[in-house]
């Protein structure tokens, strides 16, 4: 038995194990999937409605989705649940809620876990950090991320997702002592700390990795800019803050060669740096900040060449390089935008699903549906915030409390 539920939690092509998927980067690998949705949308298979609160983003491994959420202020946890029918089958308590009188008021979960070698990782937002076993929920080792290294989140609190790489765990617990640091993911133990100068305030952010400008290095979006550290060291090499002009540092960078994109949210522009060789680490050199380009907290695709994501008008291309509008649709408002099988999965704040193609030449829309009995938003501007997820034939939708699973794997 214990064999089974090994083989049926190891990562597949298809699977969708962290932030962003496979790779961070908001695509999947999966094909054979719908090219059109009826007009109701893909079929229903399942709806949790009594999920826990949050706006956390699940992962899915095999049989089995991942999932931080609360109930109340004194109980944020993950959880696991059965993808054939939505039962829960453990839950492991995370610790509180951070941050619980922020303002605005949004004290909820946020992270996303990943899933490692048949191992969970998971941060819950008043910084618990925390290593278990997927099958079982049995916790490895566990570390008090805001406490032990006297971390500063935002005011909503910690909403990062762990960065796996090699035998690293990487969060930024924020703050003038380790901005960033970097775990033995076996372990818990500290590996390196990165002071990053001024002392960031950690943001929403979570980190990638890229090599560029001859360095192995792990970009973080703080609370005062982007900021590339030493993948090895953790030592602080370089920062832009443009990108950083408004409350919500959200969206993670994307990296391509020499190259990084970064965004703040709606009100503001997209900006591409280029990274060059320093003689005291890395210099980062603008190459354009354009204000109408995809640039809100539901995070950007990068296929071929093109940026696909949403600004306040909707979803909208441009080219990476240069940061020329393609098109520009005006049909839904910002949103969360993922990339599967040559299409572009857009979950709006409004809680509306839209299937895209994804080509530079034009908007081509390919269906849209709204999931039914979603819950209410009763906070001061709260919208359907969870980013959406494609896995093995299912697309996943989070709002609040509820779970919906659908089918999208083409006939």
């Amino acid at each position: 038995m214990r064999l089974a539920l090994f083989l049926s939690l190891s990562v597949c092509a298809a699977d969708w194990p962290q932030w962003r998927g496979p790779q961070r980067t908001g695509i999947s690998r999966e094909t054979g999937l719908l090219t059109q949705w009826p007009k109701e949308g893909p079929k229903l298979l399942w709806q949790v409605n009594d999920l826990g609160e949050g706006y956390a983003t699940p992962i899915v491994a095999g049989d089995r989705l991942f999932l931080i959420a609360n109930r109340g202020l004194d109980n944020e946890y993950l959880q696991a649940i059965s993808v054939k029918d939505g039962k829960t089958l453990w839950t492991v308590k995370l610790g509180r809620v951070g941050n619980p009188d922020q303002q605005p008021p949004y004290p909820m979960s946020r992270s996303t876990p990943v899933l490692d070698q048949n191992r969970l990782y998971a941060m819950g937002s008043d910084g618990d950090l925390v290593s278990l076993d997927p099958a079982t929920g049995k916790e490895h080792w566990r570390r008090a991320v805001r406490a032990e290294f006297n971390g500063v989140p935002g005011k909503w609190a910690y909403a990062e997702s762990p960065l796996i790489d090699g035998q690293k765990l990487v969060v930024s617990p924020g703050g003038k002592d380790a901005t960033l640091v970097a775990l033995n993911k076996m372990t818990g133990a500290t590996i390196w700390k990165s002071q990053v100068p001024g002392g960031d305030v950690a943001a929403y952010a979570s980190a990638i990795v890229i090599q560029a400008a001859g360095r192995k290095q792990y970009v973080q979006f703080l609370d005062k800019g982007i900021v590339g550290v030493d993948a090895n060291t953790g030592q602080y090499l370089w920062r832009y803050d443009k990108t950083a002009t408004g409350p919500a540092n959200i969206a993670s960078p994307i990296g391509s060669g020499n190259f990084v994109y970064s965004t703040n949210a709606r009100r503001f522009g997209g900006a591409l740096v280029q990274l060059h060789p320093s003689a005291d680490g890395v210099r980062a050199e603008e190459v354009y900040f354009e204000r109408d380009l995809p640039n809100t907290l539901g995070g950007q695709v990068l296929l071929d060449g093109v940026i696909y994501g949403t600004n306040p008008k909707g979803l909208a291309a441009a080219e990476f390089m240069t940061g020329k509008l393609k098109w520009q649709s005006e049909a839904d408002g910002p949103g969360s935008v993922l990339f599967a099988d040559g299409h572009l999965y857009v979950h709006s704040e409004s809680g509306e699903m839209t299937l895209v193609e994804a080509s530079p030449a034009a908007y081509n829309e390919k269906g849209r549906f709204t999931p039914p009995n979603p819950p209410k938003h009763t906070r001061n501007r709260e919208m359907a915030w969870a980013y959406p997820v494609v896995a093995n034939g299912r697309l996943y939708i989070r709002d609040l409390g509820v779970l919906w699973c659908y089918d999208v794997k083409g006939r």
